[in-house]
């Protein structure tokens, strides 16, 4: 499976101070570019692409469930996704599927019946990451230089979805 954060890997995030943000209406939603090639790509590779997001905004208040499902029902269709798969708390609600834990991943595992040792994490934050690590998927961090801490160990480093995809296809080439 490749496992996709959204923010930032699939859709445009905001930034302000440097920091990442979700889109807080479905206006603000927008594919970014090369994802859809992308997704057709590694489907070509036989992948599932699983999109695994927290979406903390909405146990914060500030957006309604109903506005995020929307969202991810229209990137599902858009994108041809295999599945997506939502983390709503926020981190004091200590959930088992709010990354850096790994819970969604794990669920997203056990449906799709993936082997994860052969599975990648994609992802623009260290909490992406880090989800990937504890579960022995191979890591790809999208840099994109935000005002936050970096994952200490991905497997790769790269600057957009798309090349992300270069480096799975490189891997695949050797085998």
């Amino acid at each position: 499976a490749i496992f996709l954060d959204r923010d930032g890997v699939i859709n445009k995030s905001f930034i302000r101070n440097g920091l990442p943000f979700s889109p807080t209406s479905f206006a603000q939603l927008e594919i970014l570019s090369g994802v859809k090639e992308s997704i057709f790509r590694l489907q070509k590779l036989n992948f599932v692409c699983l999109v695994v997001t927290n979406q903390p905004d909405v146990s914060r208040g500030q957006i309604k469930k109903e506005i995020v499902v929307t969202m991810n029902s229209y990137l599902k269709d858009e994108l041809k996704l295999d599945d997506i798969f939502v983390c709503y708390h926020d981190d004091h609600d200590n959930c088992r599927c709010r990354k850096p834990k790994s819970g969604l991943l794990l669920d997203a595992g056990k449906k799709w019946d993936v082997d994860l040792k052969e599975s990648y994490m994609i992802g623009d934050r260290w909490k992406d990451i880090e989800a990937g690590s504890r579960i022995g998927c191979k890591t790809i961090f999208i840099d994109y230089n935000y005002k936050e801490k970096k994952p200490p160990n991905p497997n790769f480093t790269t600057d957009s979805l798309l090349n992300a995809v270069h480096l799975i296809e490189q891997t695949y080439d050797k085998k």
